[in-house]
């Protein structure tokens, strides 16, 4: 996740780029999902790992139940798209930027991620007769039955918790499932890919914040950690582990990414690598458009800005973006990544995280409307239904199970 609005609007998801005469001059997608395709995929549960559409929930005049576009606010889910692309749920994330590792900020970023998890669960309360919480994988399939989107919860960075473990407990007793130690820049638990090492991977206390999600039955989620984390998390957790939203380093070498020892070191463990739609290629812009979108000044605030503020700043990148088109990535970059996985470790490791709302998002594959593209293109690869089926949620499934079985069974003491 790449986080603010000024992130959303200008990340891979960029806003009214569908609008400007740029992209309208650009071929239709090549993708077209046959009648099989497109049954198979309502057919089989469909769940992506990491949803950061929370951070819109907030937000003035927005809500879940409106059809949004990219072009219109930058957003890529919502309950109508959910719909129509043919997503069932997914783990709604509760991030925090990081911040200072002080009493202050700890106390500020506990309050803060509190909140979001409050935000939530208040969506789903809001529209009980289309979203549900859910807090194991038999939620999944049974709220699916029900006609209804299931909600899993996780935490992306868990500074949060500060140095007081027994936060874990809150947050698990909210619903968090999953929980990854650390984001863009290292914190108290661990290193991150993206900053230079201070822990060489878990710091003692990250060594205790493993165990206790392991105690509890909170999925480990290793996106954004650093090597030494992954390899450590590994080597550590009691149970198999998950990258929610990574992709393969062979495809576009990037720290963000994996090389294909860790994809199989995390595979053989019994985890799973989700694929996410960010770091696919080079995308860095010119000085020519980074001038451009800098003069635009800052962004309007996603919560206390008004829609017309926004869409007008939309409207504003449109035209930059017309001048100065950026570098984007594309559905054949994402689907590189995921097949390049899959031939590394098979179709019973892998999953999709695309980090929607966060970041993610590439040309033909804009938002989640665009998800049978990706069962049709699994099917022309040669991959069998239960292979599909698999990839878009049994995996991810079978390893929560996994995880909260080892928590009832272990009954060891709380974190103090």
């Amino acid at each position: 996740m790449a986080r603010s609005l000024t992130a959303a609007l200008l990340g891979s998801a960029a806003l009214a780029f569908a609008a400007s005469a740029a992209w309208a001059a650009e071929p239709p997608a090549k993708d077209a999902v046959s009648k099989a395709d497109r049954a198979l995929h309502e057919r089989v549960l469909t769940l992506d790992t990491h949803l950061d559409t929370p951070e819109h929930f907030a937000r003035r005049g927005w809500s879940m139940i409106d059809r949004h576009s990219v072009a219109e606010d930058g957003t890529q889910v919502d309950w109508p798209r959910m719909n129509a692309g043919g997503l069932d749920g997914g783990f709604f994330v509760i991030y925090t930027g990081q911040g200072e590792l002080s009493a202050e900020g700890y106390r500020k970023a506990r309050d803060f991620a509190l909140n979001r998890a409050t935000e939530i669960r208040e969506m789903v309360a809001a529209h009980s007769d289309k979203f549900e919480l859910a807090y194991a994988p038999a939620d999944a399939e049974r709220i699916n039955k029900a006609s209804k989107k299931f909600v899993f919860q996780s935490i992306e960075n868990s500074w949060p918790m500060g140095e007081d473990l027994t936060l874990m407990q809150t947050f698990y007793g909210a619903g968090v499932r999953m929980a990854g130690p650390v984001h863009f820049r290292n914190n108290q638990f661990a290193d991150s890919s993206t900053d230079k090492p201070i822990w060489h991977g878990f710091s003692p206390l990250g060594l205790r914040w493993l165990a206790e999600a392991n105690r509890l039955g909170i999925i480990i989620d290793v996106s954004h950690a650093s090597d030494d984390v992954v390899d450590q998390a590994v080597a550590l957790s009691k149970v198999p582990i998950i990258a929610s939203h990574s992709g393969a380093k062979a495809v576009y070498d990037h720290p963000r990414n994996l090389d294909d020892g860790r994809l199989k070191k995390i595979a053989d463990a019994g985890g799973v690598i989700c694929i996410n739609s960010v770091y696919l290629k080079n995308t860095a812009a010119s000085p020519e458009r980074l001038a451009a979108l800098k003069a635009l000044g800052p962004a309007p605030d996603s919560e206390t800005g008004t829609e017309a503020e926004i869409v007008a700043y939309a409207k504003k990148i449109a035209a930059v973006n017309v001048k100065y088109p950026p570098v984007r990535a594309t559905f054949e970059d994402f689907m590189a990544s995921l097949l390049h996985t899959l031939k590394v470790v098979g179709p019973q490791h892998v999953g999709i995280g695309a980090d929607w709302d966060g970041g993610g998002g590439v040309v033909d594959f804009e938002d989640i409307a665009d998800l049978p593209k990706v069962t049709a293109r699994l099917k022309a690869a040669g991959y069998t239904d239960a292979d599909v089926a698999a990839i878009w949620s049994g995996n991810v499934l079978r390893v929560m199970q996994q995880v909260q079985d080892y928590a009832a069974k272990a009954k060891t003491p709380p974190a103090g």
